[in-house]
Parts: structure tokens; C-alpha cells; sequence
């Protein structure tokens, strides 16, 4: 979702491989090549590197960076704005990475396992990801690192201070940099992204008076909650100002019509959805609500509609896009 970083190279364990690039197709990734890694993390970074300089690699070597960064991906929660900081201060100093705090008191034992000495916290810091270099000075890096270095070695800020003689630039980084180690870690991170994912919702609705109002009263009733944006448009022009939300991050959406062809309306907002690729980091919720002020309705009529809701449901799921369908009949 940054349009800024040209390529990404996810570098995975060799039995891993094809499930990863069943990953990038099911979810039509266009910039991720997918690379073996080595029997170490530094022989892993070495071999993503390799990608944009031996084509031996790669099927293609692609075009050499200016800078690259390295990241964890067990560190899920990288935002735009670290990423960037760490990228301009590697432009200008060759190197650069975000540290946190220590939290905790670093010790080191004697041979007899009693305390030798301990640091003095508040003189150190905790090295994070991500991690930014100019291509050639970490590159350069690797190619002269000796054996011991890519087998027992895990910082790359030190591979650019002891080949390349390139002092990285230190980045305060944020909360969100901590790494999903343990099993009671992904509960944490489920949290975190349901709570994310819930502070925001578009309410959509067509033009006639009626779906408007709905929208109205939706947003009076939720505004106090969370961040609510309605917006009234003919979804068959496109609207640029629909477009400008998708590419804010909203992932939640309640669209609000009267039309008879209800399903039709809603798979023109699930097309657009999936043009804007929201659907590719997160799943994405839509309560179709549909207004009919018809006098002739059925039974059987209100049944055909509503399995035809879980019809579309279940294939837009498919989609990474979880469907509501919502009917009202009034007077």
C-alpha cells in the first residue's frame, strides 16, 4: 500500500517457498518476488540483495535501488511514517535504523552462571526494524562479511560500521515495532488489528431522498462512537471523492440504496473495492442496506432476495471482502 517503495523481496524458508507464492498470487501482490532464504538470517538478507544484482537469483535482476530497507516481518505493524524516516536518513548518511528503550536491565553471567555486570540501561538502546541503507554500502557489506559473520552475526547496522565505515543515523521508532515472538503474541496482534479496523466506516449512499436521509441518521447515531464519513453518490460515475476514501485506509462500509437491482449496485462497489486494492492488507466489510417501499411484496419475494444475498456473500468472500446484506421494507 506504499507507492513509493518500488520493489519488495520477501525472502522465505526454502520449504516455504511455494506457500508463500500461492500467497502473492491468491492476493494479486504485483511487486513482491519471492526468494530463498539461507540457513541464517544474514544469508537470508544476503540472498534478497543478490536479487537486484545476480541473475542468477532471479529469473529477471531487477533494477537496483537506491536504498533499500530491511524489515522484519514478524514485526507486522510498520507504519509509512518510520519507513520514511529511516529511508531520508540513510539518503544522507548511508545508513539508518529505529532503536526503542530498553525495558529491561541487560545482564551478563560468569562461567559459574552468577552475575558478572550489567549495563547501564538508560546509556543503551533496543535495535529495531526497519532498518535503511544506500544498495551500494550494504551490498559492498555483505560481499566482504566472512563466513562467521553471516553464520553467527544478526545486526546489519554493524555489517555497514565494520565493512562499509558508514555510522547509520539512529531513529526514535514507535510502540508498534514489537515483534509477534510467542504464540500469545498473535492474540495481541488480533487485537490490535480488529481495534484498528473498527475506529472508521464510510456510509455510502445513492442520491434518492430516503437513502440520504438513512445516512444522515446513521451518522448522528454513530459519529459519537467512531469516525464516520457519508458520502452520497451515483456509484455508476466513479466518484473521485469515493476514491480519495478508499486510499485512506477505511475498511469498513455500510452502503445504503432503494434500487431494484440491489446486488447489481453493491457488485459495482465490490469492483471498485477490489480496483483500489484495499482488500489486499486487511479484509474488508460491507453491510449492503437495502430500502424497498414497494406495496407488492411476499413472502417468497423477500426469501429469493435474502438467498440471493448469501449467494453473493459467499463469493465475495473469496474476494477478502466479508458481505452483510440488510433489507427493509417500508411504507
Amino acid at each position: 500500500r506504499i507507492s513509493w517503495i518500488s520493489d519488495i523481496i520477501v525472502v522465505v524458508s526454502p520449504e516455504n517457498t511455494e506457500t508463500m507464492k500461492t500467497i502473492v498470487e491468491k492476493y494479486g501482490h504485483k511487486r513482491v518476488t519471492v526468494v530463498k532464504g539461507g540457513i541464517t538470517r544474514h544469508r537470508s538478507i544476503f540472498n534478497g540483495l543478490k536479487v537486484f544484482a545476480e541473475s542468477e537469483i532471479s529469473k529477471y535482476v531487477l533494477q537496483k535501488p537506491e536504498v533499500v530497507v530491511i524489515h522484519d516481518a514478524v514485526r507486522p505493524f510498520v507504519e509509512e511514517d518510520i519507513l520514511l524516516e529511516v529511508v531520508m536518513a540513510a539518503k544522507e548518511h548511508g545508513a539508518a535504523g529505529a532503536i526503542r528503550p530498553l525495558v529491561s536491565t541487560v545482564i551478563a553471567s560468569s562461567a559459574d552462571g552468577c552475575l558478572d555486570h550489567s549495563l547501564e540501561r538508560a546509556r543503551y538502546r533496543a535495535s529495531e526494524m526497519p532498518q535503511a541503507f544506500l544498495f551500494d554500502v550494504i551490498y559492498q557489506a555483505y560481499q566482504q562479511c566472512t563466513d562467521y559473520d553471516l553464520d553467527y552475526g544478526t545486526e546489519c547496522l554493524h555489517l555497514a560500521l565494520k565493512y562499509s565505515n558508514i555510522k547509520a543515523k539512529l531513529i526514535e521508532g514507535t510502540a508498534d515495532l514489537w515483534k509477534v515472538t510467542y504464540k500469545r503474541d498473535l492474540y495481541a496482534a488480533e487485537s490490535i488489528i480488529k481495534d484498528n479496523l473498527s475506529q472508521q466506516v464510510c456510509v455510502i449512499t445513492d442520491v434518492k431522498e430516503d437513502a440520504v436521509q438513512v445516512g444522515f441518521l446513521l451518522h448522528e447515531s454513530l459519529k459519537s462512537q467512531i469516525k464516520v464519513e457519508v458520502i452520497s453518490i451515483s456509484l455508476c460515475k466513479n466518484d473521485n471523492y469515493l476514491q480519495n476514501m478508499l486510499s485512506g485506509g477505511c475498511y469498513n462500509f455500510i452502503y445504503i440504496h432503494d434500487k431494484q437491482s440491489a446486488l447489481q449496485e453493491t457488485q459495482q462497489l465490490v469492483d471498485i473495492l477490489e480496483k483500489s486494492n484495499t482488500t489486499l492488507s486487511y479484509p474488508v466489510m460491507l453491510i449492503s442496506v437495502h430500502l424497498n417501499s414497494s406495496e407488492n411484496i411476499s413472502f417468497s419475494i423477500g426469501m429469493e432476495e435474502l438467498t440471493s444475498i448469501k449467494k453473493f456473500a459467499r463469493e465475495v468472500k473469496t474476494k477478502n471482502i466479508w458481505a452483510y446484506g440488510l433489507l427493509i421494507h417500508y411504507k
